[in-house]
C-alpha cells in the first residue's frame, strides 16, 4: 500500500474510533431518561435514551472488523474502556465540586442526573466488554466459515448474539445495584433487545456500503483486510 493510501486508511480508522468512543461515553451519561416508541402500532418500545447511540458502536466494530481486522477492532474496544473510565473520573470530580449559589444547576439536580453514573458506567462497561468481544469473535468466526462471503450473515449473527448479552448483562447489573427496579427487567430486556435487533437489520445496508467503498478505494478482494502494521 502506498504511503498516501495508508495515511488515508489511518485517518478513517481514527475517525471511526472517535465516533465509537463518543457514542459509548454519551450512552453512559444519558441512560437515566426513558422513553417509548410506538412502532407502527405493532409494538411499544420502552427503552433508555442511552440505547440510541449504542448500536452505532456495533456497526463501527463490524466495519473495522471487516476492513481492518480483528486486532484493530479489539484496539478500538479497549480504547472505549479507557475513555469510559476517564469520563467516570471527570463526572465523579464534578459531582463532588460544590456548586455556587447562583449556579444554574445546583448540587441536588446534578447529583440526581449524574450521581448514579459511576455504577451505571461500571455495569455498562462489564456488559460492554463481554458483548463487544463476543461480537468481534462471532463476526470473524462466520467470516472464516463463509470464506469472506455473505457479509449480512456475520453482521447480523454477531450483532444479535452480542446485543442480547449486552442488554441482559447491563439490566441485570443495574437491577442488582438497585439503580432500576427488578419489576422493569423483563419489559426493558425485551424492548431493548428487539430495538437493537431492528437497528442491526436496518444498519446492514450501511455496512455493505462502507465495505464496498473500502474495497473499491483500496482495491481489496472480498474478505481481504487492510494491513496497517
Amino acid at each position: 500500500m502506498e504511503t498516501k493510501d495508508k495515511l488515508f486508511a489511518y485517518q478513517i480508522y481514527f475517525t471511526l474510533g472517535a465516533l465509537f468512543i463518543a457514542s459509548l461515553v454519551v450512552s453512559n451519561l444519558i441512560f437515566q431518561k426513558f422513553f417509548y416508541w410506538d412502532f407502527f402500532g405493532i409494538y411499544r418500545f420502552e427503552i433508555s435514551v442511552g440505547i440510541l447511540p449504542y448500536p452505532i458502536t456495533f456497526l463501527i466494530t463490524d466495519i473495522i472488523s471487516e476492513v481492518y481486522g480483528k486486532k484493530k477492532a479489539n484496539q478500538v474496544v479497549t480504547s472505549g474502556i479507557f475513555a469510559s473510565i476517564f469520563s467516570l473520573l471527570i463526572v465523579y470530580v464534578a459531582n463532588n465540586a460544590p456548586a455556587i449559589e447562583t449556579s444554574p444547576v445546583n448540587n441536588v439536580v446534578f447529583s440526581t442526573v449524574f450521581g448514579q453514573t459511576a455504577l451505571a458506567v461500571l455495569a455498562s462497561m462489564l456488559a460492554y466488554l463481554a458483548a463487544q468481544y463476543i461480537d468481534i469473535y462471532i463476526f470473524h468466526f462466520w467470516k472464516n466459515v463463509t470464506k469472506g462471503k455473505m457479509l449480512w450473515v456475520r453482521n447480523n449473527f454477531s450483532t444479535f448474539t452480542s446485543q442480547f448479552v449486552d442488554t441482559f448483562a447491563v439490566l441485570f447489573l443495574l437491577c442488582s445495584f438497585e439503580i432500576i427496579s427488578w419489576d422493569l427487567f423483563t419489559n426493558l430486556l425485551i424492548s431493548g433487545f428487539l430495538f437493537k435487533v431492528l437497528i442491526a437489520i436496518l444498519d446492514t445496508p450501511f455496512l455493505y456500503l462502507a465495505v464496498y467503498y473500502f474495497q473499491k478505494r483500496f482495491n481489496l478482494a472480498r474478505g481481504e483486510e487492510l494491513n496497517l502494521d
